[in-house]
Protein backbone atom coordinates (compact mmCIF):
# COMPACT_ATOMS: atom_id res chain seq x y z
CA UNK A 1 0.00 0.00 0.00
CA UNK A 2 2.98 2.72 0.88
CA UNK A 3 4.24 1.75 -2.64
CA UNK A 4 0.99 2.30 -4.17
CA UNK A 5 0.59 5.09 -2.14
CA UNK A 6 4.04 6.76 -3.54
CA UNK A 7 3.26 5.95 -7.11
CA UNK A 8 0.20 7.43 -7.35
CA UNK A 9 1.60 11.08 -5.47
CA UNK A 10 4.36 10.55 -8.24
CA UNK A 11 2.23 10.24 -11.13
CA UNK A 12 0.01 12.91 -9.70
CA UNK A 13 2.57 15.65 -9.73
CA UNK A 14 4.22 14.39 -12.86
CA UNK A 15 0.49 14.95 -14.24
CA UNK A 16 0.32 18.64 -12.70
CA UNK A 17 4.10 19.43 -14.37
CA UNK A 18 2.74 17.91 -17.85
CA UNK A 19 -1.04 20.24 -16.94
CA UNK A 20 1.29 23.31 -16.48
CA UNK A 21 2.71 22.70 -20.25
CA UNK A 22 -0.35 21.17 -22.04
CA UNK A 23 -2.40 23.80 -20.24
CA UNK A 24 -0.79 26.84 -22.71
CA UNK A 25 -1.10 24.52 -25.24
CA UNK A 26 -4.68 23.95 -25.06
CA UNK A 27 -5.11 27.77 -24.32
CA UNK A 28 -3.26 28.92 -27.26
CA UNK A 29 -4.51 26.10 -30.04
CA UNK A 30 -8.39 25.97 -28.67
CA UNK A 31 -8.70 30.16 -27.83
CA UNK A 32 -6.07 31.21 -31.01
CA UNK A 33 -6.08 28.28 -33.45
CA UNK A 34 -2.66 28.17 -33.31
CA UNK A 35 -1.06 25.14 -33.53
CA UNK A 36 2.32 26.04 -31.54
CA UNK A 37 5.06 23.64 -31.91
CA UNK A 38 7.57 26.03 -30.05
CA UNK A 39 5.66 25.55 -27.06
CA UNK A 40 8.55 23.38 -25.51
CA UNK A 41 10.99 25.68 -26.32
CA UNK A 42 9.70 27.96 -23.89
CA UNK A 43 9.09 25.26 -21.41
CA UNK A 44 13.19 24.94 -21.96
CA UNK A 45 13.80 28.26 -21.13
CA UNK A 46 11.58 28.74 -17.92
CA UNK A 47 13.68 25.90 -16.66
CA UNK A 48 17.21 27.01 -17.32
CA UNK A 49 16.77 30.90 -16.39
CA UNK A 50 14.76 28.93 -13.14
CA UNK A 51 17.60 27.06 -12.41
CA UNK A 52 19.79 30.16 -13.07
CA UNK A 53 18.66 32.67 -10.89
CA UNK A 54 18.12 30.25 -8.06
CA UNK A 55 21.77 29.51 -8.29
CA UNK A 56 22.70 33.40 -8.52
CA UNK A 57 19.72 34.43 -5.53
CA UNK A 58 19.10 31.28 -3.35
CA UNK A 59 15.28 32.59 -3.87
CA UNK A 60 13.25 29.72 -5.50
CA UNK A 61 10.33 32.58 -5.25
CA UNK A 62 12.76 34.64 -7.37
CA UNK A 63 13.27 32.05 -9.72
CA UNK A 64 9.80 31.08 -10.75
CA UNK A 65 9.24 34.73 -11.13
CA UNK A 66 12.02 35.09 -13.35
CA UNK A 67 11.17 31.90 -15.37
CA UNK A 68 7.39 33.38 -15.80
CA UNK A 69 8.94 36.59 -16.76
CA UNK A 70 11.39 34.97 -19.57
CA UNK A 71 7.69 33.35 -20.73
CA UNK A 72 5.89 36.64 -20.82
CA UNK A 73 8.68 38.56 -22.81
CA UNK A 74 9.51 35.53 -25.02
CA UNK A 75 5.68 34.76 -25.72
CA UNK A 76 5.49 38.66 -26.46
CA UNK A 77 7.98 38.44 -29.17
CA UNK A 78 7.18 35.05 -30.65
CA UNK A 79 3.47 36.03 -31.21
CA UNK A 80 4.18 39.74 -32.25
CA UNK A 81 7.03 38.20 -35.14
CA UNK A 82 6.31 34.37 -35.75
CA UNK A 83 2.65 33.69 -34.67
CA UNK A 84 0.95 37.34 -36.05
CA UNK A 85 1.50 36.41 -39.89
CA UNK A 86 0.80 33.55 -39.81
CA UNK A 87 -2.61 33.10 -38.31
CA UNK A 88 -5.29 30.75 -39.95
CA UNK A 89 -2.56 28.69 -41.70
CA UNK A 90 -1.41 25.64 -39.90
CA UNK A 91 0.56 24.72 -42.06
CA UNK A 92 3.00 27.54 -41.93
CA UNK A 93 2.30 27.55 -37.88
CA UNK A 94 3.65 24.50 -37.82
CA UNK A 95 6.88 25.29 -40.12
CA UNK A 96 7.80 28.31 -38.33
CA UNK A 97 7.24 27.39 -34.60
CA UNK A 98 9.45 24.27 -35.32
CA UNK A 99 11.45 26.29 -36.55
CA UNK A 100 11.35 28.56 -33.55
CA UNK A 101 12.08 24.94 -31.26
CA UNK A 102 14.94 24.49 -32.95
CA UNK A 103 16.33 28.09 -32.43
CA UNK A 104 15.18 28.41 -29.06
CA UNK A 105 17.17 25.30 -28.02
CA UNK A 106 20.39 26.25 -29.82
CA UNK A 107 20.09 29.53 -27.73
CA UNK A 108 20.35 27.53 -24.46
CA UNK A 109 23.14 25.65 -25.91
CA UNK A 110 24.68 29.49 -26.71
CA UNK A 111 23.85 30.55 -23.67
CA UNK A 112 24.57 28.43 -21.08
CA UNK A 113 26.47 25.47 -22.98
CA UNK A 114 25.46 22.11 -24.45
CA UNK A 115 26.17 20.13 -20.93
CA UNK A 116 23.17 19.74 -18.90
CA UNK A 117 23.18 21.69 -15.61
CA UNK A 118 22.01 20.36 -11.94
CA UNK A 119 18.95 21.72 -10.55
CA UNK A 120 18.63 21.53 -6.34
CA UNK A 121 15.28 21.27 -4.65
CA UNK A 122 14.78 24.09 -2.53
CA UNK A 123 15.46 23.38 1.58
CA UNK A 124 12.10 24.51 2.16
CA UNK A 125 10.63 22.20 0.03
CA UNK A 126 13.28 19.28 0.45
CA UNK A 127 13.01 16.00 2.87
CA UNK A 128 9.68 14.19 3.15
CA UNK A 129 7.04 13.33 5.89
CA UNK A 130 5.79 10.17 6.99
CA UNK A 131 2.29 9.24 7.49
CA UNK A 132 1.22 5.72 8.52
CA UNK A 133 4.47 4.32 6.71
CA UNK A 134 3.71 6.17 3.93
CA UNK A 135 6.54 8.97 2.85
CA UNK A 136 5.56 12.04 1.40
CA UNK A 137 8.23 13.61 -0.53
CA UNK A 138 7.18 17.39 0.24
CA UNK A 139 8.49 18.71 -3.51
CA UNK A 140 6.39 16.22 -5.18
CA UNK A 141 3.21 17.73 -2.96
CA UNK A 142 4.19 21.28 -3.54
CA UNK A 143 4.10 20.65 -7.34
CA UNK A 144 0.46 19.53 -7.17
CA UNK A 145 -0.64 21.94 -5.18
CA UNK A 146 0.47 24.51 -7.64
CA UNK A 147 -1.05 22.55 -10.61
CA UNK A 148 -4.26 22.80 -8.58
CA UNK A 149 -4.51 26.54 -8.12
CA UNK A 150 -3.23 26.81 -11.95
CA UNK A 151 -6.62 24.75 -12.76
CA UNK A 152 -8.69 26.63 -10.06
CA UNK A 153 -6.92 30.02 -11.90
CA UNK A 154 -7.95 29.05 -15.00
CA UNK A 155 -11.19 28.50 -14.35
CA UNK A 156 -12.02 31.17 -12.56
CA UNK A 157 -10.46 33.51 -15.45
CA UNK A 158 -12.06 31.70 -18.04
CA UNK A 159 -15.98 31.14 -16.92
CA UNK A 160 -16.12 34.16 -14.42
CA UNK A 161 -14.11 37.35 -15.98
CA UNK A 162 -15.09 39.65 -18.49
CA UNK A 163 -11.69 38.78 -20.05
CA UNK A 164 -12.91 35.02 -20.55
CA UNK A 165 -15.51 36.69 -21.82
CA UNK A 166 -13.86 38.53 -24.52
CA UNK A 167 -11.82 35.86 -25.67
CA UNK A 168 -14.34 32.99 -25.75
CA UNK A 169 -16.58 35.85 -27.87
CA UNK A 170 -13.81 36.63 -30.30
CA UNK A 171 -12.79 32.54 -30.58
CA UNK A 172 -16.54 32.14 -31.73
CA UNK A 173 -16.95 35.74 -34.47
CA UNK A 174 -13.45 37.92 -34.15
CA UNK A 175 -15.05 40.67 -36.22
CA UNK A 176 -18.31 41.41 -34.34
CA UNK A 177 -15.54 41.65 -31.05
CA UNK A 178 -13.44 43.96 -32.96
CA UNK A 179 -16.74 46.02 -34.42
CA UNK A 180 -17.74 46.58 -30.32
CA UNK A 181 -14.16 48.42 -29.70
CA UNK A 182 -12.48 45.49 -28.32
CA UNK A 183 -8.79 45.18 -29.72
CA UNK A 184 -8.92 41.73 -30.07
CA UNK A 185 -5.36 41.24 -31.57
CA UNK A 186 -4.06 42.47 -27.74
CA UNK A 187 -6.48 39.99 -26.25
CA UNK A 188 -5.49 37.75 -28.19
CA UNK A 189 -1.17 38.59 -27.65
CA UNK A 190 -1.96 38.09 -23.74
CA UNK A 191 -3.55 34.72 -23.74
CA UNK A 192 -0.70 33.57 -25.86
CA UNK A 193 1.55 35.59 -23.34
CA UNK A 194 -0.12 33.58 -20.57
CA UNK A 195 0.26 30.20 -22.34
CA UNK A 196 4.14 31.07 -22.76
CA UNK A 197 4.51 32.37 -19.22
CA UNK A 198 2.63 28.55 -18.34
CA UNK A 199 4.97 26.69 -20.15
CA UNK A 200 7.94 28.22 -18.26
CA UNK A 201 6.25 27.75 -14.88
CA UNK A 202 6.18 24.42 -15.84
CA UNK A 203 10.02 24.29 -16.74
CA UNK A 204 11.27 25.94 -13.51
CA UNK A 205 9.08 23.29 -11.53
CA UNK A 206 10.68 20.14 -13.30
CA UNK A 207 13.89 20.84 -12.68
CA UNK A 208 14.16 20.40 -9.08
CA UNK A 209 11.78 17.70 -9.59
CA UNK A 210 14.05 15.86 -12.12
CA UNK A 211 17.17 17.18 -10.77
CA UNK A 212 18.87 18.41 -14.20
CA UNK A 213 17.89 20.56 -17.23
CA UNK A 214 19.10 19.96 -20.46
CA UNK A 215 18.94 21.57 -24.14
CA UNK A 216 16.55 18.58 -25.53
CA UNK A 217 14.27 18.63 -22.74
CA UNK A 218 11.64 20.99 -24.25
CA UNK A 219 11.15 18.74 -27.76
CA UNK A 220 10.80 15.56 -25.43
CA UNK A 221 8.26 17.29 -23.04
CA UNK A 222 6.33 19.03 -25.70
CA UNK A 223 5.58 15.82 -27.32
CA UNK A 224 4.22 14.45 -24.34
CA UNK A 225 1.72 17.88 -23.90
CA UNK A 226 0.49 17.03 -27.58
CA UNK A 227 -0.15 13.90 -26.64
CA UNK A 228 -2.29 15.42 -23.66
CA UNK A 229 -4.05 17.35 -25.44
CA UNK A 230 -4.99 15.10 -27.98
CA UNK A 231 -6.19 12.80 -25.57
CA UNK A 232 -8.30 15.55 -23.53
CA UNK A 233 -9.59 17.11 -26.03
CA UNK A 234 -8.41 20.22 -28.31
CA UNK A 235 -9.07 23.78 -26.61
CA UNK A 236 -10.61 21.89 -23.63
CA UNK A 237 -8.57 22.58 -20.20
CA UNK A 238 -10.57 20.49 -17.92
CA UNK A 239 -9.71 17.75 -20.71
CA UNK A 240 -5.88 18.56 -20.46
CA UNK A 241 -5.95 18.33 -16.60
CA UNK A 242 -7.93 14.93 -16.56
CA UNK A 243 -5.57 13.41 -19.55
CA UNK A 244 -2.68 14.79 -17.16
CA UNK A 245 -3.48 13.11 -14.59
CA UNK A 246 -4.29 9.98 -16.43
CA UNK A 247 -0.85 10.10 -18.46
CA UNK A 248 0.74 10.65 -15.19
CA UNK A 249 -0.92 8.36 -13.02
CA UNK A 250 -0.43 5.63 -15.83
CA UNK A 251 3.24 6.29 -16.77
CA UNK A 252 4.16 6.19 -12.67
CA UNK A 253 2.38 3.01 -12.64
CA UNK A 254 3.80 1.08 -15.49
CA UNK A 255 7.35 2.49 -15.12
CA UNK A 256 7.10 0.12 -11.63
CA UNK A 257 4.90 -2.76 -12.66
CA UNK A 258 6.21 -3.11 -16.31
CA UNK A 259 9.09 -0.87 -17.14
CA UNK A 260 8.56 -2.33 -20.86
CA UNK A 261 6.01 -0.48 -21.46
CA UNK A 262 6.44 2.86 -19.92
CA UNK A 263 7.55 4.58 -23.09
CA UNK A 264 5.10 3.25 -25.07
CA UNK A 265 2.07 3.50 -23.00
CA UNK A 266 1.45 7.37 -23.86
CA UNK A 267 1.46 6.38 -27.28
CA UNK A 268 -1.22 3.73 -26.69
CA UNK A 269 -3.39 5.47 -24.32
CA UNK A 270 -3.80 8.05 -27.58
CA UNK A 271 -4.60 5.84 -30.17
CA UNK A 272 -7.09 4.35 -27.42
CA UNK A 273 -8.73 6.87 -27.07
CA UNK A 274 -9.20 8.24 -30.42
CA UNK A 275 -10.40 5.41 -31.49
CA UNK A 276 -13.20 4.84 -28.79
CA UNK A 277 -13.57 9.01 -28.78
CA UNK A 278 -11.92 10.76 -31.97
CA UNK A 279 -12.37 14.25 -30.31
CA UNK A 280 -10.88 13.40 -26.87
CA UNK A 281 -12.13 12.43 -23.25
CA UNK A 282 -14.06 16.10 -22.86
CA UNK A 283 -13.63 17.38 -26.79
CA UNK A 284 -16.47 18.42 -28.64
CA UNK A 285 -17.18 16.84 -31.66
CA UNK A 286 -17.52 20.08 -33.46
Amino acid sequence: MATLTNLLVNGLATGMLVFLLAAGLTLIFGLMDVLNFGHGGLFAWGAYSGVWLFARTGSFILAIIGAIVTGLVLGLVMERIVIRPVYGNHVQQILVTLGVMLVLSELLKVVWGPNPISAPVPKALDGSWSLGGVIFIKYRLFIIGVGLLVLLGLHLLMNRTRLGLIVRAGVQNKEMVQALGIPIHRVFTGVFMLGAAMAALGGVLLAPYSGIVFTEMGMQFAILAFIVVVIGGMGNINGSALASVIVGLTGSLMAYYVPDLSLAVNMLLMVLVLLVKPSGLLGSKG
